[in-house]
């Protein structure tokens, strides 16, 4: 039986008892995702015993003052608090939370609770000690092809346990560019452009004897990147997955800018830049309005190039469009947007989860109003075509190719 079903009321706490919850509450705190080893344990039961348990409110500081270590991770510790340690029927109310509404909940469990922390909350199945050796290797021998198909299943098509997994595989890639030269430049050895000031200042003490002349380059960065992902009705199950992947880019590198438009343009980028995902993604939730719902691309791009395009597409910026192209406006206008937003930045990346089909055709009107205008026409519906993305990006490319590369 775990600690967590022996809790122990407010006025007759045993002192083992005491340790054994403080104990696991820790791996509770673990589990949904806050950064604590060992000596966090060895500091939290120390915590507690210099401030006692008769004090509710003075166990609880103590125990943030203790585990909690960035301002974000503060309401998940207050709501793990509050559910480990008053709520008597624990595990009983986390399994009604992660029931469907149609089913009911309990009146004190939170409706925003993240979902890693209820399943962190939940029971572990107890390891089976006989033929331990016999099984681990038998897993080992496994889950190299168990990645694999993996990494190849359609994100569609995924249960929910493999859906976990994939989540956890998004948040860990990144999306490397390719370093451009800018205007500014920085001292190099070797370069067309003398550094005069640098030259005369190094031939002050030199009395008249030559000095080597100096010299500067221009610097090189990666590229702004901007993302449109499409978040209408057939892009949902897609655009959901792929969230994860955005929150993982713009955390991992600077000058990321996503936008999400269905019937409207939304700008997500403050969102995504929350260093939690499950607040991040929550926060998206709420702003967008046009989730799931129909598809205006053509006037999104309108909106997009008359109010976004300038102040975001400098510096040789690389945009990835993320949509299937179902227009329900049948293509009005697109073309000429799309070649606008092409000319605005270095390189249009169309990603499409339709390409996935062997048979795919260019036949509905907004597919055939994009196609001439982008660059690369690549498809997007598992993790196998994100890291193709990777090396597309990363490899030189010609200006609008993908027509000429698709009818090939």
């Amino acid at each position: 039986m775990s600690a967590a079903a022996n809790l122990p009321g407010w006025g007759s706490h045993s002192r083992g008892h005491v340790a054994d919850n403080v104990l696991y509450f820790v791996r509770v705190l673990r589990a949904a995702g806050l950064p604590l080893g060992p000596a966090k344990v060895i500091d939290a039961l120390a915590a507690v015993e210099a401030v006692g348990v008769d004090n509710r409110t003075d166990f609880r500081e103590a125990l943030a003052a203790v585990l909690v270590s960035r301002r974000e991770h503060l309401p998940i510790f207050e709501q793990a608090f509050d559910l480990f340690w008053r709520n008597p029927r624990l595990l009983e109310k986390m399994l009604a939370a992660l029931l469907p509404k149609i089913h009911g909940r309990a009146a004190d469990v939170d409706e925003n609770l993240p979902a890693r922390l209820a399943q962190a909350m939940l029971p572990q199945p107890p390891p089976s000690g006989r033929g331990e050796e016999q099984e681990s290797e038998l897993d080992a021998a496994f889950s190299f092809s168990a990645r694999e198909v993996l990494q190849r299943k359609d994100f569609a098509t995924m249960t929910a346990e493999e859906l976990t997994e994939v989540k956890a595989l998004l948040r860990k890639m990144k999306l490397p560019l390719p370093s451009r030269p800018v205007r500014r430049t920085t001292a190099a050895a070797r370069g067309r452009a003398i550094d005069l000031r640098a030259t005369l200042r190094g031939s002050v003490g030199a009395g008249g004897a030559l000095t080597p002349l100096r010299y500067r380059a221009r610097r090189r960065r990666p590229p702004p990147l901007c993302v449109l992902c499409d978040v209408s009705g057939s892009m949902d199950r897609y655009a959901r997955m792929l969230l994860h992947f955005l929150h993982a880019i713009t955390s991992d590198r600077h000058r990321v800018h996503v936008l999400t438009f269905g019937t409207r343009l939304t700008n997500i980028t403050r969102h995504l830049r929350h260093r939690d995902v499950d607040v991040a993604l929550g926060r998206v939730a709420g702003a967008v309005e046009d989730w799931a719902g129909g598809t205006r691309i053509g006037r999104c791009l309108t909106e997009f190039n008359r109010h976004w395009s300038r102040r975001l597409l400098g510096q040789n910026a690389v945009v990835l469009l993320i949509s299937d192209g179902l227009d329900a406006d049948a293509g009005d206008g697109l073309a000429f947007e799309a070649e606008r937003l092409a000319k605005s930045c270095a390189r249009l990346v169309w990603l499409n989860p339709l390409l996935r089909y062997s048979g795919f055709e260019a036949r509905p009107a907004g597919i055939r109003a994009l196609l001439p205008h982008v660059d690369d026409f690549l498809p997007v519906h598992n993790l196998e075509t994100l890291t193709d993305l990777a090396k597309a990006l990363a490899e030189p490319h010609a200006r609008g190719n993908a027509a000429l590369a698709f009818a090939n």
